[in-house]
């Protein structure tokens, strides 16, 4: 992790491209495969989309999904298309998407265990504590599982429909008398 002043994404951008780069580079090479089948894996991804780009006559082998989230400025065609060229699809974040917390989560946790009850004096040191913390949390992530209250309710009502068998631990779904 590198702290920035701030980050437009013409900084985000280029560090992504450095990134990815050399993720890609650690990749095993891509598989030989027809002109088609590649069309058909990037297409497959693509079903979903409000407004699928065009692939080209002869699109790269996809090699990486990249998740961002959905912000104009990742749909820029510079970046799109550079990822493209390098046989990334992006795959944006949808609008309400409640696993988004969890992200949130890891970034208040990171600031508090960083800044907590310390006054630092000047920008570079508040980047410093933080680049500190965030190699720190890297070399041992806390693992999160998801638990939200939307989670509790759907699993309160599945076993509202389930009726227990003679004490075995064996469900039903349907009444046994």
């Amino acid at each position: 992790m590198t702290g920035v002043t701030h980050s437009p994404n013409v900084i985000l951008h280029a560090w992504l491209k450095d990134e990815l780069t050399a993720i890609l580079a650690a990749l095993p090479p891509p598989l030989p495969h027809s002109t088609e089948h590649t069309r058909g894996l990037w297409q497959s991804w693509q079903a979903d989309f409000a407004l699928p780009f065009g692939l080209g006559a002869n699109p790269p082998p996809l090699r990486l999904l990249l998740v961002m989230d959905n912000l104009a400025g990742h749909k820029s065609v510079e970046w799109v298309n550079w990822c493209y060229q390098q046989g990334i699809l992006i795959l944006y974040t949808p609008l309400g998407g409640s696993w988004l917390n969890m992200a949130e989560s890891i970034q208040r946790i990171i600031k508090r265990r960083a800044l907590e009850g310390a006054y630092p004096r000047t920008v570079a040191t508040i980047i410093e504590w933080l680049e500190a913390t965030a190699r720190g949390w890297n070399a041992d992530p806390t693992p999160f599982v998801w638990g939200g209250r939307r989670q509790q309710r759907r699993r309160a009502q599945r076993e509202r429909a389930l009726h227990r068998l003679g004490g075995s631990g064996a469900c039903t779904r349907r009444h046994v008398q």
